[in-house]
């Protein structure tokens, strides 16, 4: 049996730069942290011809074109594996939470593929196969960074260039540094899960058209990617605090379904606590929250979320990225 993991992850700024609609013209760059929440696959040869699949359902299939789980299926159609194989998935977080899970599956599934095949492959190939299942083949409305992020994991920087190529700059943050972020940093459950898709694709029409400055708001969005990095550099990190406010400003404009009455009752009564700024992660509309409050104010902002119902998510940072947790195939 194989056992690939890969992690989901935080973006900390710069967040939807890398949407095709943006990146393509002007590139894209942000910030993004792994953190050590995963999604497991496991690769077993079956003794049977058939493919078995588990994951929220079972199937058993004789053939590729008979499965129902789409990345299942063209990621083993992509790496030549028409029989005899048993995968199962796991993960840490539910679904359509804003953190990525469903690209960090496909990394995942794919490293348990190679290796299932005695292949070894790099984080970029990585990142770069699954982005091409999602993106090209699949033809879902998103960008390159959870693919990436998954692969490389620590806190990274990317340059999503107009041509589709994609540069990774691992973040010279010092310890110290990184423990005082991972302390001040709350994450909150909000319960409510969403399909991505739907607000990226209204998020990607508004970039396209300029609705109401779209674009003069993206290249903001990017310039806070680029002071997340400066500022993480020289570890000033309450400076970010404040920044994640103008952050969430600037994002919740680009889709009218990113956020809603709820939600912003939420940000509200966290700031009133004494966060310094906070978003919805992901494309909106749901998922997990994150906030950045000082030392002082932590306990406030903690105790105003969970009494709103809102779930803490307690996190380290990741460093490793994808890689093979276990592999006892024998031959």
């Amino acid at each position: 049996m194989i056992v690939s993991r890969a992690p989901v992850r935080f973006s900390l700024g710069g967040g939807g730069t890398d949407l095709p609609s943006y990146s393509s013209v002007h590139g894209g760059f942000l910030v993004a942290a792994a953190i050590d929440k995963y999604i497991y696959v496991s690769a077993n040869r079956r003794f049977y011809d058939s493919i078995r699949l588990a994951y929220s359902k079972t199937e058993t299939v004789t053939s590729i074109d008979a499965i129902d789980h789409r990345i299942f299926r063209e990621a083993l159609r992509f790496a030549g594996i028409a029989q005899g194989i048993e995968l199962t998935s796991v993960a840490d977080v539910p679904p359509n939470s804003g953190l990525g899970s469903s690209s960090s599956f496909t990394v995942a599934l794919l490293n348990a593929l190679h290796t299932y095949k005695h292949e070894f492959v790099s984080s970029e190939q990585l990142a770069r196969e699954a982005c091409h299942i999602e993106i090209d083949v699949l033809k879902a409305p998103i960008g390159k960074q959870d693919q990436y992020i998954a692969a490389y994991g620590g806190i990274t920087a990317f340059h999503f260039n107009p041509d589709g190529t994609v540069e990774a700059e691992r973040v010279p943050i010092q310890p110290e540094v990184l423990d005082e972020l991972e302390s001040n940093l709350l994450i909150f459950y909000s319960g409510v899960e969403r399909e991505a898709a739907s607000v990226l694709s209204q998020q990607g029409q508004t970039i396209t058209k300029n609705q109401d400055g779209a674009v003069e708001r993206m290249h903001r969005i990017k310039a806070l990617g680029r002071d997340t990095l400066e500022i993480l550099k020289r570890g000033n990190i309450d400076a970010y605090g404040e920044l994640l406010h103008e952050h969430w400003m600037n994002k919740r404009k680009l889709a009218s379904n990113m956020t809603d009455s709820v939600i912003d009752e939420h940000y509200e009564v966290a700031r009133q606590a004494g966060a310094l700024g906070g978003k919805l992660m992901g494309a909106g509309g749901g998922g997990f929250f994150m906030f950045y409050a000082t030392p002082g104010n932590r306990r406030a902002v903690h105790a105003a979320m969970t009494g709103r119902g809102l779930r803490p998510l307690r996190f380290r940072f990741d460093s490793s990225g994808a890689r093979i947790a276990a592999n006892l195939r024998q031959s």
